[in-house]
């Protein structure tokens, strides 16, 4: 029998990997919270996700220079537009919108409870990690979730402050005491031990293939997203100017690391000269046949994508592989000949690295299109510069992926940013890409509904006063704080002692005396309790 991540034997006694005790102490005190927040209204949770989301905005800036420097990836400014989408910005996107009401459809007799998940996990990428720790918080507080962010160990350090300057303003805001927790020292069984915990409600993964593959393994509900790899079509209708700077701007954005920026492009013979030149004038520079054997060799080296590339500049990647290039360059074409699974230059490459297919006609691109996305990135991206309506039809139908960016930039166009798509940072797959999600993340995945549905007979009634009831009151004026607080070093070992053991705190104790009526209720219940466990041993 296997020994499980979670465990280690110190002189043959099984023990828990150091930490694991005190993120089950986590996610007990968020489903304490989690409890609490669940009956909050909707004008508190509006007051709380505008308090979190400008204390967000407020940080953006030094938490895109701490990105930076902690990663080693992409640029600040970039950073700090993302941070900015994904905080104030996320504001805007669902100004008046309501998570939290019940929603009264009179028409159908039909009466929808919105439901939080509970007690959210989630796993964020290095790649951008405070827009993601923003994005998911906010999310999470606009659905009335309970949170705890499990960094990638890269990232640790401006994830945790991103995190904690948001759960202070939640908190003094009115939001429970542990809505939002963050772990800061990551591991394998750590994450293991608090994506199977069954206090876990939802596993929210944004990152790699392996971590989303162990989030759909871990027991619990998982929302999982694959890797990207998005080709893009030019057409001869194409405005090639307006296309190649596009390109060459979305390629560039944070040096390439969004997974929704393009990983090959595809010309039409027709437009490939003209187009080349366009993109010569906006920053981008075509390498030669030795050249991209260099670059081959290094951006893949036994055929693997080397991860010390992710989010460098051109003129970095230029002077490892060897090769001078002109003062501004900001995106390296990488041409080759056929799309298969043996030329590395067709898989997904985090750095402003793109390669290149000419095809002999648009449908033929089409199918160059298809063929990359059999490498990789099903069900993610892709996008096409064309003002033919028929072409882009074709493309859409064809290509395995559930979001097309048409004549803008596939970086932000995908993730909702230069779009009308939604605002996000974790992009699901769907069936293409065996992921659970078919969309950009949003704030109804987190949510599920309870529906009254009256008898459908128009004899039957449904009472016009359903409209106005309130199911959801406003907190009291003090909102209880949990009893041990599980990020305060000094209680980890009662902590660690009684994690498992204790039943989750229920909130108004916290803050209101039992009266006799309800004591006496809760010990009849309990003895009710005890004596069915009793029968069933006995059995």
């Amino acid at each position: 029998m296997s020994t499980p991540a979670t465990e280690l034997f110190v002189d043959g006694v099984a023990v828990e990997a150091a930490g694991v005790p005190r993120g089950r102490a986590m996610l007990q005190r968020a489903a304490w919270a989690a409890k609490a927040f669940g009956g909050y209204d909707a004008a508190t949770v509006a007051r709380i996700v505008e308090a979190a989301a400008r204390a967000g905005a407020q940080a953006a800036p030094e938490l895109a220079r701490e990105a930076v420097a902690e990663t080693g990836f992409g640029v600040v400014e970039h950073k700090l537009l993302k941070n900015l989408a994904c905080s104030t910005g996320l504001l805007r996107e669902y100004q008046g919108q309501d998570f939290v009401s019940p929603q009264v459809d009179a028409a159908r007799k039909l009466v929808h409870v919105p439901r939080p998940a509970g007690v959210v996990l989630a796993l964020t990428p290095s790649t951008n990690p405070v827009a993601t720790v923003f994005f998911t918080v906010i999310l999470a507080l606009m659905t009335r979730n309970t949170v705890v962010i499990c960094p990638h160990p890269l990232a640790k350090g401006v994830c945790s402050r991103a995190a904690s300057i948001m759960a202070d303003a939640a908190v003094a805001a009115g939001a429970p005491d542990g809505c939002i927790q963050w772990v800061e020292e990551p591991s394998i069984p750590l994450l293991d031990a608090l994506m199977s915990d069954e206090r876990t409600d939802l596993v929210l993964a944004t990152g790699g293939t392996a971590v989303v593959r162990a989030a759909y393994r871990s027991g619990n509900p998982a929302l999982g997203v694959g890797p990207g790899n998005a080709p893009v079509l030019v057409d001869a209708t194409a405005d090639l100017a307006r296309a190649a700077r596009c390109i060459v701007e979305s390629k560039s954005f944070d040096h390439s690391v969004l997974c929704t920026n393009e990983s090959v492009l595809i010309v039409e013979e027709a437009a490939a000269r003209q187009l080349l030149r366009h993109l010569s004038r906006e920053g981008a520079h075509l390498l030669g046949p030795d050249e991209c054997d260099r670059l081959r060799a290094q951006l893949f080296p036994a055929g693997r994508f080397d991860p010390s590339f992710v989010g460098q500049d051109a003129a970095t990647i230029a002077g490892r592989i060897g090769v001078r290039i002109p003062p501004g360059t900001r995106v390296l074409l990488a041409p080759f000949e056929l799309a298969v699974p043996e030329e590395v230059l067709a898989h997904e490459k985090l750095c402003p690295v793109l390669g290149l297919v000419t095809a002999a006609t648009a449908a033929r691109g089409i199918d160059v299109a298809r063929a990359v996305l059999r490498i990789s990135g099903a069900g993610h991206s892709a996008a096409i510069h064309s003002t033919d309506p028929r072409t882009i039809m074709e493309f859409g139908a064809a290509v395995q992926v559930l979001r097309v960016s048409v004549n803008v930039g596939a970086s932000l166009g995908g993730a909702g940013v230069e779009t009308n798509l939604a605002l996000s940072m974790t992009i699901g797959t769907g069936f293409f890409g065996r992921s659970s999600l078919g969309s950009n993340l949003e704030p109804r995945h987190l949510v599920n509904h309870t529906t009254l549905a009256w008898n459908a007979d128009a004899g039957v009634p449904m009472p016009a006063a359903v409209q106005g009831i309130q199911v959801w009151t406003p907190p009291p004026a003090t909102v209880p704080t949990y009893p041990l607080a599980s990020n305060d070093p000094a209680s980890s070992p009662a902590l660690q002692a009684s994690s498992d053991a204790n039943p989750v705190p229920d909130p108004a104790s916290a803050s209101t005396p039992i009266s006799p009526d309800a004591a006496a209720l809760r010990e009849e219940i309990r003895r009710l309790i005890v004596e069915e466990l009793r029968q069933i041993i006995r059995g």
